[in-house]
């Protein structure tokens, strides 16, 4: 009876051994996982950013030979009549809302958002930004 006893001792410390072990080696992995996507994440992420303060730059320097391209015809349309006013005003109102959606590019680079919400910003950018250029290619 008592060799009995002690087999089913032994065999029963050497399971809880086992699956013991088996959980520490599986909690090893599953923290070395999470670990590891968190870096990747965050050098994707590092990535995107530098790309898309590139395309920032890139929509300033179009704003600003833009908006250079307005204030070379102010005096001409200033000088005409209400009409010519008016339509200047006009394009230099999609000029102001090309400027408004390249901000908001820049406020959410510094506010850290998501990559996917940066891009759609930028879209919006560039698609204000050409606005604009039509505006002007009208007048």
């Amino acid at each position: 009876m008592r060799k009995s006893r002690l087999s089913i001792f032994k065999s029963t410390s050497m399971l809880i051994s086992v699956v013991g072990i088996i959980m520490i080696i599986s909690t090893i992995i599953v923290v070395a996982y999470v670990g590891y996507s968190m870096v990747s994440e965050g050098i994707t992420d590092g990535i995107s950013s530098g790309t898309q303060y590139d395309d920032l730059a890139e929509l300033k320097s179009s704003y600003s030979n833009l908006s250079a391209k307005f204030e070379s015809v102010k005096s001409t349309y200033y000088a005409g009549g209400a009409n010519d006013i008016k339509v200047y005003n006009d394009a230099k109102l999609e000029l102001s809302r090309a400027n408004s959606a390249i901000e908001n590019v820049q406020s959410a680079l510094d506010a850290g958002k998501p990559s996917n919400e940066v891009d759609s910003r930028i879209d919006f950018a560039k698609k204000e930004l050409q606005s604009a250029n039509d505006a002007y290619n009208k007048l």
